[in-house]
């Protein structure tokens, strides 16, 4: 009995497993016409990665981290730091 218990267990996960896609990030990241409209979703702008440092100097909001993002909204990275529209 618990062998069959076992089988049926291991054929579940197995079947389970399988049957589940993997999501993927197909999805277009946003891109927004200027700083402004950036900045009514993300207050402190879009860094390209979390150790980017701002060359600007001191900033009132942190920014919000994604390579998708900032890739879409390079234009607006006027001192070229990592960091698109921050504030």
């Amino acid at each position: 009995m618990r062998r069959i218990s076992v089988i049926l267990l291991s054929a579940t996960l197995l079947l389970g497993v399988t049957t589940i896609s993997p999501t993927t990030t197909d999805a277009a990241a946003k891109k927004f016409a200027n700083c402004t409209e950036l900045n009514k979703t993300y207050k402190g702008g879009v860094a390209k990665a979390a150790n980017i440092k701002n060359k600007g100097g001191k900033t009132k909001y942190t920014p919000f981290v994604s390579k998708e993002i900032y890739n879409a909204n390079i234009k607006s990275d006027r001192d070229k730091d990592g960091i698109a529209c921050e504030k």
